[in-house]
């Protein structure tokens, strides 16, 4: 049975019968509420294509505000903005060496989700 929403087809089941094996099997699978609430709010800090940028450009190198401002030719206090996000999220660390700070992504994680997501959507 197809169920049109706005200008999407929707396919649904012709009969209601619930599987209760595979509904038991994906829900013991399933993380709890706060585990999906910190995962929502971990791929927000993805959802903005500045913040993206600035991951992509994090990965091959620690880059200062200086560095990051002239890859993407923004403001030097628009990528503090974004930068400041991503710590809070948990994305990026920084380092201090006399006035400068670096940034870098936090661990191996980030660039495995970076480059598993670009390489999904060049699929595409």
């Amino acid at each position: 049975m197809a169920v049109q929403q706005g200008n999407t087809k929707l396919e649904c089941c012709d009969e209601h019968v619930v599987h209760m094996d595979a509904v038991n099997l994906a829900r013991s699978a399933m993380p709890g509420d706060e585990i999906t609430s910190a995962a929502s709010d971990f791929f927000k800090a993805f959802s903005d294509k500045t913040r993206l940028r600035i991951l992509t450009a994090l990965v091959t190198e620690e880059l200062c505000v200086c560095d990051i401002a002239a890859i993407l030719g923004m403001s030097q206090s628009a990528i503090s903005h974004q930068l400041r996000f991503l710590k809070q999220a948990r994305l990026v660390k920084s380092r201090k060496s006399g006035k400068t700070v670096y940034y870098a992504l936090c661990d191996d994680h980030i660039q495995i989700i970076l480059s598993q997501g670009i390489a999904h959507v060049q699929e595409g």
